[in-house]
């Protein structure tokens, strides 16, 4: 995403979450605890845009996406989503269906690592966002869950056909996708869909502490590794090699690899600039 900005200053108060961003480290938490941080409009509505402004600041180099109280996010608001959907019409619902999709490719395409802190549920669109993330750091407590199809929809909800079988394979996927039935923590750990499996509650902890040694790492080479890993997934190797080339060739030219080379003569620590 471009870092130019309009003539728009940045949002200061977000209504349906909550930013906190120390250290080059965002920590972005869903907050309705009382409805197990279900999702409305104006909650999609914020991830995408928060998500926007904070790809164009340099000074965010990771993010941790967490959940108030018991559980990560229980999927959209039965309610205040699906009760209401029912009353649009078909233009409508394909403006909130592509505003959900803008949500999962805001978290791909962001240029910084995404952690999600899973504990207790993550159903539906919930498990979707931890899906999306780069990494999913889950406690004993999580448990996966993607509803759509117990909901009379496609399991193919929000991206969710492309990004499983690409993490936990088609078969997986399939299973999954198909009878919605909650996936816990040690198997979703075994089909490789929880990224670092944090002891009993302690997933924001870890989530923490991935966030912040990638906040202090190299971050021009962690965005071109994100950018590439999801550029990628649907090229020819030829293609892929090509553009592997193109990048390494630019990185080559930037300030970090230089510092890579002088700490090494030197025997320090490199200092990183995310140049």
């Amino acid at each position: 995403m471009s870092p130019f900005t309009g003539s728009a200053v940045r949002t200061a108060d977000w209504q349906h979450l909550r930013c906190v961003i120390a250290d080059g480290v965002a920590t972005v938490t869903l907050a309705r605890p009382e409805k197990l941080n279900a999702l409305t409009f104006g909650a999609y509505a914020d991830l995408r845009d928060l998500l926007a402004e904070l790809s164009r600041e340099r000074s965010v180099r990771a993010l941790v996406l967490a959940g108030e109280g018991r559980g990560f996010c229980s999927g959209g608001d039965v309610d205040e989503i699906i009760g209401a959907t029912l009353s649009m019409d078909t233009a409508q619902l394909l403006d909130f269906n592509r505003m959900t999709g803008q949500v999962v490719r805001a978290v791909r395409e962001c240029p910084f690592p995404v952690i999600a802190a899973v504990h207790g549920v993550a159903a539906g669109a919930g498990a979707v966002l931890a899906l999306a993330a780069d990494f999913r750091v889950a406690d004993p407590s999580a448990r996966f869950a993607f509803l759509f199809t117990r909901v009379g929809l496609s399991g193919g909800d929000m991206g969710a056909a492309y990004l499983l079988p690409r993490v936990v394979g088609l078969g997986h996927a399939t299973r999954l996708l198909m009878l919605g039935e909650p996936v816990r923590a040690p198997e979703a750990e075994r089909i490789g869909l929880i990224s670092e499996l944090a002891d009993e509650g302690g997933a924001d902890e870890a989530a923490q502490r991935l966030a912040h040694r990638l906040a202090e790492g190299p971050a021009l080479a962690y965005a071109q590794t994100k950018a590439l890993l999801t550029a990628e997934l649907d090229m020819p190797l030829a293609a892929s090699v090509e553009l592997d080339a193109s990048t390494q060739a630019l990185l080559m030219n930037g300030e970090d690899y230089a510092e890579f080379h002088a700490a090494f003569t030197e025997k320090r620590a490199p200092k990183w600039r995310g140049r």
